[in-house]
């Protein structure tokens, strides 16, 4: 008679062939296990894991949904399953899995797990429903410091500013920590300051003398206190702060001038590509691109309130996908397609409805115009510019958290950037001169309603005056992720047109930029 084995020596033989790089011995293995206990659940987790890496996707979402309709709240079925689904553009089906996982008392008590999830979340660009977990897990764990960061980082990209307040400042007060949990700057990035006696002052300088504060901690404390003494008007001391912690943030940057300038070269001397893909009718993606700070935000939450267009915020796709080497070949049509396939599926998601224009406002795509209209012929590239002095300035006081702005804490870095930014475009509208529009941020902010209107009429969005919404940027539960996600709230006004002057004094610097000319 055979010797019968446990589930859990099947799995361990089944885990050394895939180990060892034999996938179909490993499910081989898998099958004959599943014939002697076809209940383990850990088998039949194993199983769907093994037919994804193996790319039977739909075989394997097939058998994890199995899974949880006997029990939703299984936490790692649930996980894997979310996670596959981001990886296909689902988004939706996504947290509705973990929605679901989480309405489980016993998971949503876990803090732990809740946090896993709502990293998750909003790594699939749903806040929303991330802070649904963060609320639920918060019932249940009232005084967990991390939960309340949590709820604060989602409730400020929502627009809610005063609960978010609440949340960090519950945090501040229940755990040392929390100055490192990038606390200060939601705080200052979250309204504009009035007067110095806002008791926020006086928090940003105490957490300065906190004996156990990390550096990139201190340089938050600065920007955030540069911010609410340029909001109150007193420049001298806004710059020593933007000084001191930009000082901070560069020591600790891996952003490389030399890396950078071969990376642009290697981008102009980049031939067309040969033969690009056909368009497709229904998925017209809108790239708006140029130097952060330039009104990109701004120009994406008005655009946004036509009906038919889907703001996807700034995509991290189209720079991770010119990193694969095969795009590299100009005959290889075939990743070109699988490219554009990818793409396409992370920006209409599973919630598109009817929408046909999708908008991507990573600004930092104006290094990679030629990859995008051969992925997409019929895209639209709109190129925002602004002021040079104005937008080096607003560069510089921001504390970037993304390694790609490591330029920003420099301003002879700031001005090679854009000095390369105009370079490309220049470059760009040569070869696709018809695909690509300038937007000054100076008439965006000036007449906000005819620059749009003439923009939309260029990219073909109808413009219905009666079935336009309120733009995206000024609504509660809409969220805004990017540095301007209090001022992309506030109604339009030319505040910040010709702010650099009121820093010269203070940053001489300013006068020493070079003259770009930002036009074609």
């Amino acid at each position: 008679m055979e010797l019968k084995h446990t589930a859990q020596e099947w799995l361990a033989v089944a885990q050394a062939q895939l180990a060892g790089g034999s996938p179909a011995a490993a499910q081989a293995i898998l099958t004959r296990a599943l014939a002697e206990h076809p209940g383990a659940r850990e088998l039949r987790r194993a199983r769907a894991g093994l037919l994804q890496q193996l790319g039977h996707t739909s075989e394997s979402e097939s058998l994890l949904r199995d899974l949880l309709d006997s029990d939703p709240g299984d936490v790692a079925v649930a996980f894997t399953l979310a996670r596959m689904l981001q990886e296909r553009g689902r988004m939706a089906a996504a947290a509705s899995i973990l929605l679901t996982c989480f309405a489980q008392t016993s998971n949503r008590a876990d803090a732990n797990l809740a946090i896993d999830a709502i990293e998750l979340l909003d790594d699939c660009d749903r806040k929303s429903d991330a802070a649904s977990i963060a609320a639920a897990a918060l019932e249940a764990n009232p005084r967990d410091s991390r939960l309340h960061a949590y709820a604060g980082m989602l409730q400020i990209q929502l627009g809610a500013f005063d609960r978010a307040r609440q949340h960090y400042l519950f945090a501040l007060e229940h755990d040392p920590r929390a100055l490192e949990w990038h606390i200060p700057i939601g705080l200052a990035s979250a309204q504009r300051y009035e007067d110095r006696a806002h008791p926020d002052f006086a928090l940003f300088r105490n957490g300065l003398i906190h004996p156990d504060l990390s550096e990139p901690a201190r340089a938050e404390l600065h920007f955030a206190l540069g911010k609410a003494y340029d909001d109150i008007g007193d420049y001298a001391k806004a710059t020593q702060n933007f000084r001191t912690g930009n000082a901070i943030r560069k020591l600790d940057s891996a952003w490389s001038r030399k890396a950078w300038r071969r990376t642009v070269e290697a981008r102009l001397a980049a031939r067309s590509v040969a033969r690009p893909l056909q368009p497709s009718p229904d998925f017209t993606p809108l790239f708006i691109v140029g130097m952060p700070r330039s009104g990109t935000t701004l120009l994406a939450g008005q655009l946004s309130c036509y009906p038919g267009v889907r703001n996807r915020g700034e995509l991290p796709w189209i720079a991770k996908l010119s990193q694969q080497s095969e795009l590299a070949a100009e005959s290889d049509h075939a990743a070109l397609t699988r490219a554009a396939t990818f793409y396409a599926a992370q920006a209409r998601r599973d919630d598109a409805g009817d929408a046909r224009w999708f908008l991507d406002k990573q600004p930092l795509n104006f290094r990679y115009v030629d990859l995008i209209l051969a992925m997409f012929p019929h895209a639209k590239i709109v190129y925002c510019v602004r002021e040079p002095r104005d937008t080096a300035l607003s560069l510089w006081m921001q504390c970037f958290l993304e390694a790609v702005q490591g330029y920003s804490y420099d301003f002879a870095d700031i001005a090679l950037v854009m000095r390369d930014c105009e370079r490309l475009m220049a470059r760009w509208h040569v070869r696709y001169q018809g695909s690509i529009r300038t937007v000054r941020y100076e008439d965006l902010v000036t007449s906000p309603q005819e620059t749009v209107a003439v923009l939309a009429e260029w990219i073909g969005i109808p413009n219905d005056a009666d079935s336009r919404s309120a733009p995206v940027a000024t609504t509660t539960g809409t969220a805004i992720s990017t540095a301007s996600l209090w001022q992309a709230r506030q109604p339009v006004n030319t505040r910040s047109v010709l702010r650099w002057k009121n820093y010269v004094p203070f940053v001489p610097e300013l006068l020493n930029l070079p003259n770009v000319s930002q036009s074609f």
